[in-house]
C-alpha cells in the first residue's frame, strides 16, 4: 500500500540529511504540515536543535495579503521555529529525494485566535470558553477556515492535502499542565461538555427545535451525577438529554460540520490544479469532536477523495466507510509509530495487514520526525517486508 509519513518543516529545514533518511524508510510520500497548532516537539536527529516550541497556531509559509483582504480573522505567521517559507523549503528538499509531498492543514484548532478573539470560541453549558476550539457555527470562523484550507492546502509543490480538525472541536485537548482528569468522563459526558452555547449555536439549536436555555439546563442536570461520581455506566447522549433534544442537537451540529466540510473541500479544489487529492482526518461517529472530526461516512466520501482514520488501536473505525467507497476512494489507516506515544513500530507489518483486510488502501505513519532511531529502524524493516 502507498505509505506516507507525517512530518513538520522543522524536521527538514536545516538538516540536509533528513530527506534521504526519510526516503530510505521505504515510504513514497510525506504529509508535511503547512498550517499547524501550537506544540512542543522533539527533533531527535536535527543537527541544530532537539526541542522546537511553536508558541501559537500558525501558517508555515508567507500568507498572501490579497487572499486575506476583507477577512475579519487572518492567520498568524510562524516565529523562528518555521520562519519564511518553511513549508516550501522542506517540500523542495523532500521532492529532490524522490518523495511526493502532500500538505497537512490543521483547521479548527487555534488557541491564539481564541485568546485574541474570545467570541470565536466554543462556550460550554456553564459559560466556560474553550480558546483552543473555534466554534464552526460562527460565520467569521467558517469564512476563516475555508480561506485557510484553500491557501494552506494548495501550496506549490503539494500534490494533495489532508485536512485535520475539519469539524467540531470540544473539551478534549492536550493542554500545558493539564488538570482535568480528576473526574473520569465517558463518551457521552465528553460530548455534553463539548456542546457550544455561543449565540450562533443557540440560534441553530432554536431552529432545530431545541430551546438553548432548556438544553443548557438539561446538560448541566445530566452532568451533575458525573461530578458527584454517581453517574450510571454506559448512558448514551439520548439517555441523558432525551430523544427529542439529542436528535435536534445532532441535526444542527452534523449539518453545520457537513456544510463546513463541503465548503472547505470546494475551496481547496478551486485553488488547486486538476488531480489534487483532498482527504479529511475523520472519525465515523458524527458526535465525535477533535482532530479526527466526527463525520457521516456516506456524506464525507461523496465530498472528499477519501479519509484518514485513526487505527492505532485496531482498524475497526474503517468499517463504516467501506460501503461508501468508489474504486478511487482513499481509506488511509493512520498508525502511530512512536513508541513513546503509545505506538508499536515493531508491529507495523501486522497492523498494516489487519488494516488492509479491513479495507484500508493506504497507510499513514505518525510521526517520522518524532520517532527515535530505533522506531524508524523498525518502520524501515516493516516496509521492506513482503506484503
Amino acid at each position: 500500500m502507498r505509505t506516507s509519513a507525517f512530518l513538520y518543516p522543522w524536521d527538514v529545514v536545516g538538516d540536509p540529511e533528513a530527506p534521504d533518511r526519510l526516503a530510505a524508510l521505504g515510504i513514497r510520500q510525506v504529509t508535511l504540515a503547512s498550517a499547524y497548532h501550537s506544540t512542543r516537539a522533539l527533533t531527535p536527529r536535527h543537527p541544530r536543535h532537539r526541542i522546537v516550541t511553536a508558541s501559537h497556531a500558525a501558517v508555515l509559509y508567507p500568507p498572501d495579503p490579497a487572499h486575506w483582504s476583507g477577512h475579519a480573522l487572518k492567520p498568524y505567521e510562524a516565529g523562528d521555529w518555521a520562519s519564511g517559507d518553511a513549508f516550501g523549503e522542506a517540500a523542495a528538499a523532500l521532492a529532490a529525494a524522490g518523495l511526493d509531498v502532500h500538505s497537512w492543514v490543521v483547521l479548527a484548532h487555534n488557541s491564539r485566535m481564541g485568546a485574541e478573539h474570545p467570541g470565536t470560541s466554543v462556550v460550554n453549558a456553564y459559560g466556560d470558553r474553550y480558546p483552543w476550539a473555534p466554534c464552526i457555527a460562527r460565520p467569521e470562523v467558517r469564512d476563516h477556515l475555508v480561506a485557510l484550507a484553500a491557501e494552506a492546502a494548495a501550496r506549490p509543490g503539494a500534490g494533495g492535502t489532508e485536512l485535520e480538525s475539519c469539524g467540531w472541536y470540544g473539551l478534549a485537548h492536550l493542554h500545558a499542565h493539564d488538570k482535568i482528569a480528576g473526574v473520569a468522563l465517558g463518551e457521552a459526558a465528553q460530548y455534553l461538555m463539548s456542546l457550544c452555547f455561543c449565540g450562533s449555536c443557540g440560534a441553530g439549536y432554536e431552529e432545530a427545535g431545541a430551546a438553548p436555555d432548556r438544553l443548557a439546563e438539561t446538560v448541566r442536570k445530566a452532568l451533575e451525577p458525573v461530578w458527584q461520581g454517581t453517574a450510571p455506566q454506559g448512558a448514551s447522549v439520548r439517555d441523558l438529554l432525551g430523544a427529542d433534544l439529542a436528535d435536534a442537537v445532532a441535526a444542527f451540529r452534523t449539518g453545520t460540520a457537513r456544510s463546513l466540510q463541503e465548503r472547505a473541500v470546494a475551496a481547496v479544489r478551486a485553488a488547486a490544479p486538476d488531480g489534487f487529492r483532498v482527504l479529511l482526518h475523520a472519525d465515523p461517529e458524527p458526535l465525535r469532536c477533535g482532530a479526527n472530526a466526527g463525520v457521516d461516512p456516506a456524506h464525507v466520501l461523496s465530498v472528499a477523495d477519501g479519509v484518514v482514520v485513526p487505527c492505532t488501536g485496531g482498524p475497526r473505525l474503517l468499517a463504516p466507510f467501506v460501503p461508501h467507497t468508489r474504486p478511487d476512494t482513499v481509506l488511509a489507516a493512520n498508525l502511530t509509530v512512536v513508541s513513546g506515544m503509545g505506538g508499536s513500530p515493531a508491529a507495523l507489518a501486522a497492523d498494516a495487514a489487519r488494516a488492509a483486510e479491513a479495507g484500508a488502501t493506504e497507510l499513514r505513519l505518525y510521526h517520522a520526525g518524532l520517532a527515535s532511531d530505533e522506531d524508524l529502524a523498525a518502520v524501515r524493516e516493516a516496509l521492506r517486508s513482503p506484503a
